[in-house]
């Protein structure tokens, strides 16, 4: 972490100078403090003094609006002055060296090492101390090379200077080229113009209206300025254009305006300007850069093409002033005191404008992505283990299986479905339950001599067949077409279950457990399960499985067990585990599936029903029975053996719940048209795949944060990938495969949002 030093200085050379010295880091209350006095150094004075008329009648083109005559030969100003600075030097470093100092330099020497990056702020209201050459003190010139010397207000007001995020990821700047009689300014257009990474708009020789204007109506981070400029006592002007001059008085308003939305750093790479220093700070600009004195053309240039290399290369303005003033020496032959003539003047509170703070390199922003997508993937997954996803996941699971194309009714099924007016037939007029022995013997003299495959009985019969009855007994026993229920008991509660009819046995017979999801909708089918020893129910198959098996044996097609799933000829039945898909807390004890309903209206239109009383009359056609396979089930809604299924919700309220019958129907279907038409099973994918899934989802939310500036094209952008994500969802989900939906918009969207906000936070941050 950056080093902050703040060096106080009350008094002047004349009188003598009382310094205190604060030490901390930045961002955090400084602590280390210790005062003492410098004496006077009058001797100082007129070193100054003569270093600034000699540097002034060098003679170079300068930019400021003042004509200077030069006086003695240019080479012998030079050498002089160059004498002088030297000089200078010297008497800066013995009056820091005073004895009475001394606290200070070991405070400084103590807490600080040379590796440190030291941000050293001296802090005073006297102009001359200010000219210093504060750069040249040896701790900093010599022995701390990542240090640089700033200038800020004496006993500034504590205040929170806005750190706005970069919309884009690029540095806005501002460039006013102005009045350039004499000088050179193309150069500082064409740097600005190849700079990588920032937008820039030019406003050359403006009026002052066009300078208001843009301040107030855009947001900018950067103002530079280049042109002729000069201080007038406290004051300092800039010259617009050939007719007008600004000071910054005069854009108060404008620039407060602009300082409050965003503007960190205001760049005037012009003559003599810390005149505008107070009244831009006094505006929270929380960073300025100027030259202390007149500069040459030549110098000005040289100064912003090293400071903005390596300032938009991604280090801190420090370092890059101080780059920039070290390569400046270079050019100290021709131009003496170029290397004292840029500095920065700064709020002490300011947190620093760093440029790769507001933008980010193509590697960088790659990186950043990256990292963001994998850190939210991993929080999303996290979360979705512990089932907090559950309950959405399987809505949309609802709305994707609502939203599928009509496939049509089953033409292999034909479901017998008793209701309130067959319970009023004579033949059921000595019935236990649902279907008397007597409608059921007529029922299967209707039903077999048209040759059905398998005949399943979805009604519990827990009781034998009348003794008056033996011809129905005998079928029940005899018939290989003929199947019934029970029910597996729960063992936790005690509850043996239901016993299956007596006259049919074990091998015949499928049990009706089936398991509804904690929304009360059933979603899921059993196949098959271990039956616990004190079940009524012997049957290890579950009802729907059974009629399916028979059907398919004289295709000969034959049930294997292989690695805890059933196979039916190249068909595998993968079982659902405890971390399938949106399930994430579900109870998947057996070998269960995903319920593939058919029909897309209403999960009772999956094959043909007839009534018990059509049957008996005689209104059913051979052909709707004929190697079909037949369901006996109760369909009123005063049974109790019906339920909600995904499509309840959007169905009318008569048509809510699906009997147990149906249900049983759309397993067979399912199984049926995956084992002889290749119709896909709907199964989740693996566990790998799902996270790929999800993490590609969170990249391209990221892609989209880090590419799309403008907010509102990255919602529309944002919007339309995610209804491409739930097309191609619903794609695969047509074609078997339950992809992770919710986890995926929500990896998006926290991406996006997450790169959104560490880019606009950055700075506060301190990233």
């Amino acid at each position: 972490m950056r080093k902050l030093v703040l060096l106080k200085l009350d008094g002047d050379l004349l009188s003598g100078v009382r310094a205190t010295l604060e030490i901390g880091c930045e961002g955090a209350h400084l602590t280390t403090q210790v005062a003492c006095n410098l004496p006077a150094i009058p001797q100082m004075v007129n070193a100054i003094d003569e270093w600034y008329s000699l540097y002034e009648n060098n003679g170079e083109l300068n930019r400021i609006k003042v004509n200077k005559i030069v006086y003695g030969s240019l080479s012998e100003n030079r050498k002089n002055c160059q004498k002088k600075a030297c000089e200078l030097r010297n008497y800066l470093n013995q009056w820091l060296l005073n004895e009475s100092f001394r606290p200070i330099r070991e405070k400084w020497l103590k807490y600080l090492m040379p590796s440190d990056e030291i941000r050293v702020l001296i802090n005073t209201n006297n102009v001359q101390l200010k000219k210093l050459p504060w750069h040249l003190w040896d701790l900093v010139d010599r022995d701390y090379p990542k240090a640089e010397i700033t200038l800020s207000a004496y006993n500034s007001e504590q205040i929170d200077i806005p750190q706005t995020s970069i919309s884009g990821r690029k540095v806005k700047i501002l460039a006013i080229l102005g009045n350039s009689d004499g000088i050179d300014v193309k150069q500082d257009r064409q740097l600005l113009e190849n700079l990588k990474n920032a937008d820039t708009t030019f406003l050359v020789q403006p009026r002052r209206q066009d300078i208001n204007e843009q301040l107030w109506n855009q947001n900018w981070n950067i103002l530079f300025f280049a042109g002729h400029t000069q201080t007038e006592g406290d004051t300092g002007r800039i010259y617009i254009n050939q007719e007008d001059s600004l000071t910054v008085t005069e854009l108060r308003y404008a620039l407060k305006n602009a300082a409050s939305n965003g503007l960190q750093l205001a760049i005037f790479n012009s003559c003599d300007g810390l005149g505008l220093v107070t009244e831009l700070q006094d505006l929270h600009i929380g960073q300025i850069i100027i030259m202390k004195e007149p500069v040459p053309d030549f110098v000005a240039q040289q100064f912003l093409k090293y400071f903005l290399t390596t300032f938009s290369a991604g280090e801190s303005i420090y370092i890059a002033v101080r780059t920039a003033r070290e390569k400046l020496q270079g050019l100290e032959a021709e131009y003496p005191g170029a290397s004292w003539l840029p500095i920065i003047c700064e709020h002490p509170t300011v947190k620093p404008m760093q440029w790769k703070q507001s933008i980010d390199s193509p590697k960088n922003s790659l990186r950043t992505m990256v990292l963001a997508s994998m850190l939210i993937t991993s929080l999303i997954l996290g979360i979705r283990g512990l089932g907090f996803l559950q309950k959405w996941e399987l809505q949309t699971y609802d709305f994707l299986m609502r939203s599928r194309p009509d496939e049509g009714p089953s033409e292999r099924l034909l479901v017998v479905g008793i209701r309130e007016t067959d319970f009023q037939l004579p033949e059921q007029k000595d019935r236990k339950g649902s279907l008397a022995d007597t409608a059921l013997h007529k029922l299967l003299l209707k039903l077999e001599p048209h040759q059905p495959r398998v005949i399943g009985l979805d009604i519990f019969r827990d009781f034998p067949v009348s003794s008056q009855k033996q011809t129905l007994k005998t079928k029940l026993l005899n018939s290989d077409r003929f199947f019934a229920i029970c029910h597996v008991g729960e063992p936790n509660e005690n509850y043996p279950g239901i016993a299956p009819p007596p006259e049919v046995p074990e091998e015949r017979l499928g049990f009706s457990n089936v398991l509804l999801d904690d929304d009360g909708i059933l979603r899921r089918y059993i196949l098959s399960m271990d039956v616990p020893i004190s079940s009524n129910c012997p049957t290890t198959w579950s009802f729907g499985f059974q009629l399916a098996l028979h059907y398919l044996k004289d295709e000969k097609i034959k049930p294997e067990f292989r690695q805890g799933n059933w196979h039916l000829g190249d068909v595998v039945f993968s079982r659902l585990s405890q971390h399938n898909g949106g399930y994430q807390k579900a109870d998947t004890w057996g070998n269960q599936i995903l319920l593939n309903y058919r029909s897309y209206r209403s999960p009772n239109q999956i094959t043909n029903i007839v009534s018990l009383k059509d049957v008996l009359a005689g209104k059913v056609t051979p052909e709707q029975i004929k190697d079909k396979i037949i369901i006996i089930g109760v369909i009123t809604s005063t049974s109790s053996d019906h339920f909600r299924t995904p499509y309840s919700d959007k169905l009318p309220l008569s048509d809510q719940y699906t009997p147990g019958a149906i249900v049983h129907a759309q397993a067979v279907s399912q199984i049926l048209n995956a084992v002889l038409d290749k119709r896909p099973l709907l199964s989740p994918t693996s566990l790998w795949l799902e996270i790929l899934w999800i993490w590609c989802w969170a990249c391209l939310g990221g892609c989209l944060a880090v590419r799309i500036h403008s907010l509102r094209l990255l919602v529309g952008a944002t919007l339309i990938t995610i209804l491409i994500m739930y097309g191609v969802g619903f794609f695969i989900f047509i074609n078997g495969v339950w992809l992770p939906i919710i986890p995926s918009k929500l990896s998006l969207l926290s991406t996006t949002g997450f790169l959104l906000i560490i880019y606009k936070y950055k700075p506060q941050l301190g990233f």
